[in-house]
């Protein structure tokens, strides 16, 4: 496909490089800062279980929902537009979630810096690809650009705890809410971060590669609407129950959706994805491990933060530094995993990685969780090895993932396959934090029924009050006492209830309230603890379906070996 490029010079080619390189680290550090702050922020907003999924998640919907488009839209009307866009989404993303003082907000703001991080990846490296025409060059690009994106994974969670720790300002009184959440500061830098990439990319060169491409409107929406429909149902799930009628007509919806989508897919003549490369079984096998492996790898994550962070009390720091040993080996093992996809069959390595997950998640399912480390719960220490464990195993199975799909199809296809699996690898990653809350969460609420309900019959507190006061999820004791003790006192007074009744009632559940909350931790614990067994069944699978899967050769080509890296690395390969 010809490329349209502006003409060169090289201050333009040193401004396109650190603006890609700058922005896609700058992505990568907005996508992985929830995850160091769940634990933060489901304390700050008092939020529901739903509510903290939908932080967690959305992000990552933002990301998959418009995956195979942001890089057409660059093809067609410039790159360096669309990184522009990128930016400024990025900024706004950025501000609104440093602003935010209710979870709405946060998931507004991560639903905003989700798209500007979704155009961010792909145009980045479209941009340094379309002005390195030599392959072995360009291998080289996209190599250090893979490594600025997993220094902005390294970077996030330092960030996070490095600023909730020294711009923290402490309430007047103890228990009482902070006068300001250093964790704000680190969206802050991330904005700065947005402007200084504006900045640089005025002196950035412009491409474009328009010929021959045209956007599949019907197969985007269909998709997106789709996929938006199936998540929606599965976090609403959370609360709800998948049992409510708003969670069944969404599965119902999403899947008509995606039957259009599919049917759409196999009529339009340049479609998102070729679905006739699910017919080669090798690479169907390497599209549902990258789900499920992805998954296992996200849903570990995301139970770390939130049993860590949330239910230990644990200080924002010291969960960074266990996401620096999540991450930081994806960054310290380029060369290495480079080195193994290179001169080792990519399957191995990749059967190898999840292997490693496998074991890290069931490592992870025999802590003890719930209690914080003051009341006897388990240190924060005793989670660095099975999480460097996990680091290892995402460094393998991150990058040999395309290598090994496009080893399993015809060169002809290797673009649209590469991109198709990093769609499938996103899908997983947006599916660990949902699914992993509906399985914490709903154990959690089913643990925690029958000892809350003793409790509060010993309290001597009336049929219908400990009847309201059961429908509460172990969250809201934990996160929201205080908005728990005020609905059920407002709704109390309002039945008629005398107020001196009520006010006994209400220094009742003050007097339990250490025992409530504890039970509700160790509840939840036992949920998270379930979805740690989850993950390391799911990479389990993962690990021996990549055993079945026969490579098209045993060494992988060097177009390959570039494209290892991360989520839209093989979009911009297709591109170019």
């Amino acid at each position: 496909m010809s490329q349209t490029i502006s003409a060169p010079s090289r201050s333009s080619v040193r401004a396109t490089f650190i603006a890609a390189y700058s922005a896609v680290t700058l992505a990568q550090i907005t996508n992985a800062l929830p995850g160091a702050l769940n634990g933060t922020f489901a304390v700050e907003f008092h939020t529901s279980g739903a509510g903290l999924t939908w932080i967690a998640g959305m992000f990552m919907m933002g990301i998959v929902v418009f995956e195979l488009s942001w890089g057409l839209l660059g093809d067609l009307f410039g790159r360096k537009k669309l990184l522009y866009a990128g930016a400024v989404v990025s900024v706004v993303g950025s501000v609104l979630a440093a602003l935010a003082s209710t979870t709405e907000m946060m998931i507004a703001a991560q639903a905003v810096g989700g798209i500007g991080a979704g155009i961010l990846f792909p145009i980045s490296l479209s941009m340094i690809a379309a002005i390195t025409p030599d392959h072995r060059a360009r291998a080289k690009v996209i190599a250090t650009w893979a490594g600025f994106l997993s220094l902005g994974a390294v970077i996030s969670p330092m960030l996070a705890g490095l600023t909730a720790q020294a711009f923290t300002v402490a309430g007047p009184a103890a228990g009482a809410p902070n006068a300001f959440s250093g964790w704000r500061v680190a969206y802050y830098i991330a904005a700065a971060i947005a402007v200084a990439v504006l900045i640089v990319a005025v002196r950035a060169q412009d491409s474009a590669a328009a010929d021959g491409r045209k956007l599949d409107i019907p197969g985007q929406i269909t998709l997106a609407l789709g996929l938006i429909a199936v998540l929606f149902a599965t976090v609403q799930a959370v609360d709800a129950g998948f049992g409510s009628t708003e969670v069944i007509a969404s599965y119902i919806a999403g899947g008509i959706l995606l039957v259009a989508f599919v049917i759409i897919e196999t009529r339009t003549r340049q479609p998102l994805i070729h679905l006739s490369l699910f017919k080669n079984s090798a690479y169907s096998i390497t599209g549902v491990v990258a789900v499920t492996g992805m998954f296992a790898f996200l849903a570990v994550c995301y139970s770390t933060s939130v049993a860590v962070g949330g239910l230990a009390l644990a200080e924002a720091w010291k969960v960074g530094v266990l996401f620096v040993f999540i991450q930081g080996p994806a960054f310290a093992f380029i060369p290495v995993v480079g080195w193994l996809i290179h001169h080792v069959a990519p399957r191995w390595v990749l059967t190898a990685g999840f292997a490693f997950m496998a074991v890290s998640a069931y490592w992870l399912s025999t802590f003890s969780l719930g209690t914080p480390e003051a009341f006897g719960g388990t240190p924060w220490t005793a989670f660095i090895p099975p999480l460097l464990l996990l680091g290892i195993g995402f460094a393998l199975t991150v990058g040999s993932i395309t290598a090994v799909a496009i080893n399993t199809v015809q060169p002809q296809h290797i673009g649209m396959a590469s991109a198709t699996t990093n769609l499938l690898r996103d899908l997983g990653f947006a599916l660990g934090p949902v699914i992993g809350s509906a399985i914490a969460f709903g154990i959690g609420a089913t643990v925690f029924a029958a000892p809350l309900a003793g409790i509060l019959g010993g309290l001597g507190l009336p049929a219908d009050a400990v009847a309201g006061l059961s429908n509460v999820p172990p969250l809201g004791y934990l996160s929201g006492w205080d908005g728990v003790i005020a609905q059920f006192s407002g709704q109390a007074t309002a039945s008629g209830a005398p107020a001196q009744a009520v006010d006994g009632m209400v220094k009742a559940l003050g007097s339990a309230q250490q025992q409530i909350q504890g039970v509700a931790g160790t509840s939840l614990g036992q949920g998270f603890q379930t979805v740690y067994l989850a993950a390391g069944i799911s990479a389990a699978l993962s690990a021996i379906l990549t055993l079945f899967i026969s490579a098209r050769s045993s060494a992988p080509t060097p177009d390959a070996i570039a494209e290892t890296s991360k989520t839209t690395e093989a979009n911009a390969e297709a591109i170019v």
